[in-house]
């Protein structure tokens, strides 16, 4: 899930092996309450200011922050204790609060502080009068207790690999082992900040906050983190929104993999609009000639990367489809998107692209500077801990060039990053625990919301999520494109949600809804 331009790839991920009431801790079977309730926990939140923004970004003035302190390994319970940063926006109307309703972003390594200002944007009164809107960075990112492998350099065009010229993944076996080396160097400490250990502290923000049961909304790999907290604490999850999901049947490999059809099932949307503006962007009349000129411009800028005029920087095939990824996870994103790919085919041909086509190559290229206190590699750093943390992967490098090169085959717009070697196959340390085990059992309280065509989060993932939920969650699936349902055009999954949250009302166990086509 990304809420930004910056080439930022968003992962939704997975977790799994504990019955609906327990986890597996250590590899042996534990109550999560009994594990959670050992040691000190905190019982009250001291609400004050925030820490500093990030340059260029603003917070909503209502919202208030606080931290709460968790075990670090939940096994030590009076061990060394770390810090998760919270924030609150109190819009509940007295006499009307039905509960405290708590945020993900997702990534993994989305900085979810400000997500309850963002959210406070689009919900209606009803919602708001009823809900405290919570807001946390989950362990280890952005304010709480962040970490750093010390990646100088690398972005996660590097950790999500695309192979080199003619799919040789050389360059990528040698990058992955330099990644995992180094964080080998933080390996004793990172083991520890997984998802189960993350879904065991939205529980403790839970008891900080005083609320019996917590409400929840997750985007993304927040999903899955929401159906972890609900596996571990069913008698302490009230109503769930799940939006863009993430299979827990496929944590992690397989849930990477699916991004391949996943390309293939959005990338005709952007197509599209290319093939309306052929005159003014040349790229191509139909969604296939647009295809054909975008797979042979990425092929040509593996093999010469174009200079982006006055930077440093260098359109290469990897980062053109890095892109490419990231912006078609958003409407309002596709029409730029087509300029971008108009101004790099531009200037690898050797043209001058049009100043407003060099605006879009700037805006969409720019860094986003780190907030005050947080390591600039540190969502790349939670990416790989959540990744590499939660499940094993293989060791068998062969086995990587040989998938890749056979998704390269059956999928050329996704080029064989899926299944391409990430550093989890050279990770220093072996999962502490088993995956959580995502079950059926619990009340029926859990909202899936899906779109048709999502590229981060394929329809085969939501569904996917829909069959090991069963009938505890109703499964709503949007005939539209992008990552994101709530609040995109689609007022039949807008008023679904809000009537959940307002009433509990619950759709159908599976139903559809109509949205906009790009």
């Amino acid at each position: 899930m990304g809420n930004t331009i910056r080439v930022r790839v968003v992962v939704a991920g997975a977790l799994t092996a504990v019955a609906a009431a327990g986890a597996v801790i250590g590899g042996q079977p534990a109550d999560a309450r009994a594990v959670t309730a050992a040691g000190h926990v905190q019982n009250s939140i001291k609400w004050g200011e925030c820490p500093d923004l990030a340059p260029g970004t603003k917070r909503d003035p209502r919202q208030t922050c606080g931290t709460v302190k968790v075990p670090l390994d939940y096994r030590r319970p009076d061990g060394e204790t770390i810090t998760v940063a919270v924030s609150r926006i109190a819009t509940a109307k007295h006499g009307k609060k039905r509960g405290d309703l708590l945020f993900n972003p997702g990534g993994p390594g989305l900085q979810g502080l400000d997500m309850p200002g963002q959210m406070a944007l689009t919900l209606p009164k009803g919602v708001l009068d009823s809900y405290d809107l919570i807001g946390f960075d989950a362990r280890g990112v952005g304010h709480s207790t962040p970490m750093s492998c010390g990646l100088s350099g690398t972005s996660l065009l590097t950790i999500f690999p695309y192979p080199g010229v003619g799919g040789s993944i050389e360059g990528n076996v040698t990058t992955a082992r330099a990644v995992a080396r180094q964080c080998a160097t933080i390996g004793d400490k990172l083991r520890f900040f997984n998802s189960a250990n993350t879904a065991r502290d939205m529980d403790r923000i839970r008891r900080a906050l005083g609320a019996r049961k917590i409400s929840y909304w997750g985007q993304s790999f927040g999903t899955y983190l929401g159906v972890v907290y609900a596996s571990l604490f069913p008698h302490n999850t009230d109503r769930m929104v799940l939006e863009g999901n993430v299979d827990p049947g496929k944590v992690w490999a397989k849930m990477l993999n699916t991004w391949n059809q996943g390309m293939n099932d959005r990338f005709p949307d952007a197509a599209r609009v290319a093939a309306a503006d052929d005159a003014g962007l040349g790229l191509g009349g139909t969604v296939g000639e647009v295809t054909d000129t975008f797979l042979a411009l990425a092929d040509r800028l593996d093999r010469k990367p174009a200079m982006m005029p006055g930077t440093p920087v260098a359109i290469s095939g990897a980062l053109l489809r890095g892109v490419t990824y990231q912006m078609l996870q958003r409407n309002e994103m596709l029409a730029p998107l087509t300029r971008f790919w108009k101004a790099a085919a531009d200037l690898s041909a050797g043209k001058a692209p049009a100043d407003a086509d060099v605006a879009v190559l700037r805006q969409i290229l720019a860094d986003t500077p780190a907030a005050k206190g947080v390591p600039a590699d540190n969502q790349a750093t939670m990416v790989l801990a959540m990744l590499c943390g939660d499940t094993t992967w293989s060791r068998e490098v062969d086995s990587y060039a040989d998938a890749t090169a056979a998704s390269r085959a059956k999928y050329p717009l996704s080029a064989g990053m899926p299944n391409n070697i990430l550093p989890c196959a050279f990770w220093s340390q072996k999962p502490i625990e088993p995956v959580v085990k995502v079950t059926s059992h619990g009340s029926r309280n859990i909202l899936i919301l899906q779109n048709r065509r999502d590229n981060a989060t394929p329809w085969a993932a939501g569904r996917g999520m829909r069959r090991a939920l069963g009938d505890r969650a109703a499964f709503l699936g949007v005939k539209h494109g992008g990552h994101f349902v709530y609040g995109t055009g689609s007022t039949c999954a807008d008023k679904a949600t809000v009537a959940f949250l307002i009433k509990g009302t619950l759709p159908a166990k599976i139903a559809s809804c109509d949205g906009p086509r790009p």
